[in-house]
């Protein structure tokens, strides 16, 4: 008796709550929110990783006497980045309703602590998800310009560049595409930013490595390039796989859905196609380089992998797997053979950041054709010229300001000795001699 009286309070009790949950709104109309916004953060954690990749990856590519350079440079830019995205880069690349080409917005202000579901946009995530998720992809477009001009550009000038890629020009750019604007319109594809991002890193360190110049003893009057090689492959080697792990959040997080069965699929398939092309990438270069040179050059072999995920990324989702590997292909042979195109020009790349970021770029942009029937060649072309002109331009305009203010490259003195010694007073290796 005592038990059946104790169990009649208990559900008396719950008749409240239970009147209560009526009015919670079933996990069908919350799901796709919440999920939505898991995927925001998942990816975003993975593409912030990918700072760090870009961080072993020129750390391991330049001289020894330049290390402390590199991590200087890209703790610096990534927390630049943040900033200038949240002061106005975020609102600027998404403006909501514009003219289509050019809209400044203001500060982000992130949802409100402990928001309900009425006040929430379940359509879609919370602010605070998609801000950093696109954050992150910023940080990346400078990274691109980091490694192309290493050893012989000054420290302040390369971020007060940064200051204005990270939060005027990418913003701007990025509103034509993926903010609603004109490109949008017009029907250019671009799904996770072969051209928004790659591109546009590539235009800005072509035109830094033009105005800066190569580095002392790179060229002889002969047309000889001397090799200068990079003070740890290894840690090179380990920043590409952390790159190819970001990759997947790169290039899945860009299916900006994660609510229904067919949305996990979506983001599924885009990580197998993400893989199959860096694979095929780093295999491509890999024999590309024992047919040309007679043995296999490991830094091509890294940037192979690296141009094979350039390549797929404007187009992860529609290829089959045989096509995710073509299209990987392709960028390892555009790699081995545009590396020393640039050496032709005279044109300093340390990394080969250009190669990778720019020119596997433009092809994977191209190759949204092959595999999306809504794509048509004339409109990614008029994509790709686009963000060129503009991205080019721009930073032409921005370098030559700041060589005429303050200068952009160290004396010959100091780039001899080393950018640790010279602009920061610290060594990476102190117990080894400079290299």
């Amino acid at each position: 008796m005592k038990l059946k009286t104790l169990l009649a309070a208990g559900a008396l009790t719950a008749l409240p709550s239970l009147a209560l949950a009526q009015d919670v709104p079933g996990f069908d109309e919350i799901g796709p929110y919440i999920m939505t916004t898991l995927l925001f953060c998942m990816a975003g954690f993975l593409v912030f990783f990918m700072a760090a990749g870009f961080a072993m990856l020129e750390g391991g590519l330049v001289r020894s006497k330049n290390v402390t350079m590199q991590m200087t440079k890209n703790i610096g830019l990534y927390s630049i980045a943040a900033i200038m995205y949240w002061l106005v880069g975020f609102n600027t690349m998404y403006p909501g309703d514009f003219n289509g080409y050019f809209a400044i917005g203001g500060q982000t202000v992130l949802d409100p602590v402990g928001v309900t579901a009425a006040d929430a946009a379940l359509d879609y995530a919370s602010v605070g998800s998609d801000f950093f998720f696109q954050l992150v992809f910023v940080a990346a477009t400078a990274s691109i310009v980091s490694g192309a001009l290493a050893e012989r550009i000054k420290l302040w000038p390369f971020l007060g560049f940064v200051v204005v890629l990270t939060g005027i020009m990418y913003p701007i750019s990025g509103s034509w595409q993926w903010g609603g604007g004109w490109l949008s319109e017009m029907g250019f594809s671009d799904f996770a930013g072969s051209t928004v991002v790659h591109s546009v890193g590539g235009w800005a360190a072509l035109a830094g490595a033009l105005i800066l110049g190569p580095r002392i003893g790179k060229y002889g009057k002969d047309g000889r390039v001397t090799p200068m090689p990079g003070s740890n492959l290894a840690l090179a080697t380990l920043g590409t796989f952390i790159l190819w792990l970001g990759w997947f959040g790169f290039n899945g997080g860009s299916q900006l859905a994660m609510g229904t069965v067919g949305d996990v699929s979506d983001v599924s398939r885009i990580f197998a196609n993400t893989n199959m092309a860096a694979a095929a990438g780093a295999v491509t270069a890999l024999i590309l380089t024992q047919l040309l040179y007679k043995k296999p050059d490991l830094t091509m072999v890294l940037n192979g992998a690296l141009a094979g995920l350039v390549s797929i990324t404007a187009e992860p989702l529609a290829p089959t797997l045989f096509g995710a590997l073509w299209i990987g292909a392709v960028g390892g042979v555009i790699v081995v053979l545009t590396v020393p195109m640039l050496d032709k020009f005279k044109i300093d790349d340390v990394v080969g950041a250009i190669p990778v970021h720019l020119f596997a770029g433009i092809w994977g942009t191209v190759a949204v054709v092959f595999y999306n029937s809504d794509a048509s060649l004339g409109t990614q072309i008029t994509g790709i010229l686009a963000y060129g002109i503009f991205t080019f331009v721009a930073s032409c305009i921005v370098w030559f300001a700041l060589k005429a203010t303050f200068g952009i490259r160290v004396s010959e003195e100091d780039e001899v000795n080393g950018l640790d010694t010279s602009e920061l007073g610290m060594e990476a290796y102190p117990d080894f001699s400079k290299g």
